[in-house]
């Protein structure tokens, strides 16, 4: 029987490099000889994608603050039950690019939803599945927002003010102090090799936990 795969999550503000860090991290877990599943979110099945379009569509400014919490939602419990618990049960790991700490910070923090109905939704919608481990990549505001420029045209949320992202930042770290025996904050603001071995000796407990 295999084992049950473990759930590492990234999480992180906008220009914090997690799309680096994530290809890093993927070529080290295979080099450990890990059957992985790279997902992201919003996205991750032909469903989450298409809410992707939608969320990120800087031409729906219009979208509602409870619409964009409950399309975040709508399609993680569509990626939780079509591809990741499927991987896990299968003894894969699974390396998301985001999950609910997202809708906490963005949908919470950003846009002030209430935590508790946060909280029911993830309840409701993520069939009890938590991370093993959560890579937070912790960057001042302008900082991350001057990387994020170069990277071409903003997308809707990329769009948002400062101090949007200032209470996002603010939320991912509270859940972080929160929750310390999950979350490992790394300093994004380090070159791209030294987050990386930041991130590398972070999930080594994991193998630890298989031996």
């Amino acid at each position: 029987m295999n084992r049950r795969g473990r759930l590492i999550t990234l999480e992180g503000g906008e220009g914090a490099g997690k799309s680096t860090l994530l290809a890093g991290l993927h070529d080290h877990l295979l080099q450990r000889g890990v059957r992985l599943l790279q997902v992201r979110e919003p996205g991750g099945t032909d469903l989450g994608e298409a809410i992707r379009s939608i969320v990120l569509d800087p031409s729906h400014p219009h979208i509602s603050a409870e619409s964009e919490l409950l399309l975040m939602f709508a399609a993680r419990a569509q990626l939780v039950r079509e591809r990741m618990l499927p991987a896990l049960d299968a003894g894969q790991w699974v390396l998301c690019d985001r999950y609910v700490d997202a809708s906490y910070a963005y949908q919470g923090g950003g846009r002030g939803q209430p935590q508790e109905r946060i909280a029911e939704l993830e309840r409701w919608a993520c069939a009890g599945l938590k991370p093993d481990l959560t890579l937070l990549l912790d960057l001042s505001v302008s900082t991350g927002r001057a990387r994020a420029a170069g990277r071409g045209a903003a997308d809707r949320i990329e769009t948002e003010a400062d101090a949007f992202f200032e209470r996002v930042r603010q939320t991912y770290r509270e859940r972080a102090e929160a929750e310390p025996e999950r979350f490992r904050v790394i300093d994004a603001s380090q070159s791209p090799d030294k987050v990386l071995q930041a991130a590398v000796a972070a999930v080594a407990h994991l193998f630890e936990v298989d031996t």
